[in-house]
């Protein structure tokens, strides 16, 4: 890559910009934070820069340094094809402080709050700074180096002071027998939350939050209304509180982190090998592509070349976990819409694909298929006709579906005109994937910046116009028919050669080796176990792959160790997630499951 952002940002900045390098491919400067505002806005306001997405947002703690924390920003212009990456020096130490961004990118709210969360870096200006992941009462920040991995903290509110409540429900029954209406349980653990103010008890009206619906003079009112996580619909990892007037959605607040599972911290005390079983985790319904984005990433800081036959390995194995990836999302999401037969086929023809994979993996749902320098097995003698068998298979059920609801009138009340985003409001909040394209925007990774030989296979990106849950459900369904293209192209012409780097700093010794010699046994000893395993040399890159929703990306920053002193992972969903209050206000309360259902939310890469 050229280094042409860098000329023209140290241009504008002058002196403001500290230091500039190229280093893997990627673009970075270091500039002062109080300007960092200004280089923002000239990078994405500049039409031959126009920076109009801001992919990421983190921190690196460095204890030892002079100025503590690094925040760490990614910006893309899709229309130009330019990365770069600005770094700067929180100010601060221990309690920092840097300006927020959420007046210029609408997707810097969250990635903000994220950053606040875990690192404790405050954003002056920002307008709703408060925990993303975490609990309110969760005490410290603990991507911070010296927060314990091994630290406990309670996971509900400290209700000493509170009068023990007994609560004996013979009462209610005998006012039910009576054809009375049940009375409100008074217990202190029903809160509602009006205007940020948290009710308790015999206040909040109700044990479930939902506020009276008049007040004592009779006055309509706005409705409260939480639904989830405890809700089908929500896949139990999600909140969505909705204000309503009547059956009008007139204001909202999403709440993540039901699933959160220390990933990045997980990752941080793990060789980077090791760290392959937990991207399993993130997109469970397809984690080959997980395993695949990681891997590049390593091989992107050791400057690593993969054979060929592994490199068509890893698009095969990835194009079927897309096609798994998307076949789930538009089964649930027309489940939900009251198509059930829809759900069934294409889970049927999920399980055809669950099967492929498995015979060549070994395992159904967490796959680790990926090694850093290739893969951890070739394909078996029968798995061509297998494929055949269950692409087959798959284009049936695809085909019924069509007909199921393509032309569906109910299907396409909930779906058509509804949840619609723009594409400015798109690129503002951050979002990629199907859910970017179907605004009509052809932004795919495989197309833009191919890895894995991507650019040696014929496909198609397929983008909607309306940007709306209907064009949504269309795009999917194309892209897992360009999926089945892709794959038989790969598998048709498969290369000969090893599947894995003959690097030595990454080349693991055959089975056989291992089990007959010292020699193979020692060496893949001291490729897999720590403090002997792989070892980037000190740096930073940022690998990113076309996951099921969207860009996949992994932010590494390696020391020299076997182990990643800082890993982040930028997943896909948490953009469209992030967008959804401000689709689905000014709907009706039956609009949010459709609309919830078209982002794909998937809880371990949203949550992480």
């Amino acid at each position: 890559m050229s280094q042409y952002v860098l000329d023209r940002l140290t241009a504008e900045l002058g002196e403001a910009v500290l230091d500039t390098q190229a280093q893997h491919g990627d673009e970075t400067a270091r500039i002062e934070a109080s300007q960092l505002h200004r280089a923002a806005r000239f990078l994405r306001d500049d039409p031959d820069l126009d920076m109009a997405m801001l992919v990421d947002v983190t921190a690196v703690d460095r204890p030892q340094s002079e100025q503590r924390f690094e925040v760490v920003y990614h910006l893309h212009s899709l229309s130009h094809g330019h990365r770069v990456r600005l770094k700067i020096d929180a100010p601060g130490g221990d309690d920092p402080e840097v300006p927020t961004l959420a007046d210029l990118w609408k997707g810097a709210q969250w990635l903000e709050r994220e950053v606040f969360d875990m690192f404790g870096v405050r954003f002056s200006g920002h307008p709703d700074l408060r925990r993303l992941l975490l609990y309110p009462e969760f005490e410290g920040y603990p991507l911070r180096k010296d927060y314990p991995i091994q630290k406990e903290q309670p996971r509900i509110p400290d209700l000493a002071g509170y009068p023990q409540v007994d609560y004996d429900a013979s009462e209610d029954v005998a006012r039910l027998q009576k054809g009375l209406q049940r009375a409100s349980s008074p217990r202190v653990g029903g809160d509602a939350r009006r205007n940020g103010r948290v009710l308790h008890g015999t206040e909040a009206g109700l044990a479930h939050p939902v506020a009276a619906a008049t007040d004592a003079k009779g006055t309509t009112k706005n409705v409260f209304l939480d639904m989830g996580p405890s809700h089908p619909a929500m896949h139990g990892t999600i909140r969505v509180s909705v204000e309503l007037s009547g059956e009008m959605i007139v204001g909202s607040d999403v709440d993540i982190g039901y699933l959160h599972r220390g990933f990045e911290k997980m990752c941080e005390n793990r060789s980077y090998a090791q760290s392959i079983i937990f991207t399993d985790r993130l997109n469970y319904v397809s984690p080959i592509i997980n395993n695949t984005g990681w891997s590049l990433a390593v091989e992107k800081l050791m400057g690593i070349e993969v054979p060929e036959r592994a490199q068509a390995l890893r698009v095969l194995m990835s194009e079927i976990s897309r096609i798994a990836d998307h076949l789930t999302c538009v089964a649930a999401h027309s489940m939900e819409t009251g198509a059930f037969t829809a759900f069934l086929y294409l889970i049927e023809a999920r399980e055809e694909l669950y099967k492929l994979l498995e015979r060549v993996c070994g395992g159904r749902v967490t796959l680790a298929y990926t090694r850093i320098g290739g893969v951890a097995a070739d394909l078996p003698d029968d798995f061509a006709a297998h494929m055949e068998r269950a692409f087959a298979k798959t284009r049936e059920m695809m085909a019924d579906v069509v007909k199921l609801l393509n032309g569906n009138r109910i299907f396409q009340d909930r779906m058509i005109g509804v949840g619609a985003i723009s594409a400015e409001d798109a690129l503002s909040y951050g979002i990629t994937g199907p859910f970017l394209r179907s605004t009509g925007v052809s932004y795919d990774v495989r197309k833009a910046a191919p890895y894995c030989g991507y650019d040696r296979y014929q496909f198609e990106v397929p983008v909607g116009k309306n940007g709306d849950n209907f064009d949504r459900y269309l795009v999917r369904m194309e892209e897992m028919r360009q999926s089945l293209r892709i794959a038989e192209q790969a598998l048709a012409a498969l290369p000969e050669g090893p599947i894995q780097s003959l690097d030595p700093r990454v080349g693991r010794p055959p089975k056989s080796e291992v089990y007959g010699s010292i020699e193979g046994l020692m060496n893949h000893f001291k490729l897999v176990m720590s403090g002997h395993g792989v070892e980037p040399p000190p740096g930073e890159a940022y690998g990113y792959v076309e996951g099921g929703n969207g860009e996949l990306g992994f932010y590494l920053v390696s020391d020299g160790s076997d182990t990643a002193y800082r890993a982040h992972c930028r997943g896909p969903c948490f953009a469209p997630m992030s967008a959804l209050s401000s689709m689905i206000e000014g709907l009706t309360v039956a609009d949010v499951i459709p609309t919830f259902g078209t982002v794909n939310m998937i809880g371990g890469e949203l949550d992480r």
